[in-house]
């Protein structure tokens, strides 16, 4: 009585298969599977961005750049 058998999760399975519906079900995995990945590319890519230093548009020195060579 504690554990439940194959035919228990197959009945709760058609269960949501009537209530919600195939399609809904595939988008809600769809949307699950890329909020993941996009947690998983938004941890490995947070250090990279840190890393990186900033390139102005056009080749040109930052002022941030400027500031530190005149200070050394």
């Amino acid at each position: 009585m504690g554990s439940f058998s194959i035919w228990h999760w197959l009945i709760v399975l058609v269960i949501v298969l009537l209530i919600f519906g195939t399609k809904k079900l595939r988008n809600l995995g769809s949307d699950l599977g890329g909020a993941v990945k996009g947690f998983k590319d938004g941890v490995k890519g947070g250090d990279e961005v840190a890393k990186k230093p900033e390139i102005a548009p056009g080749g040109s020195t930052i002022e941030g750049e400027i500031k530190e060579k005149q200070k050394s």
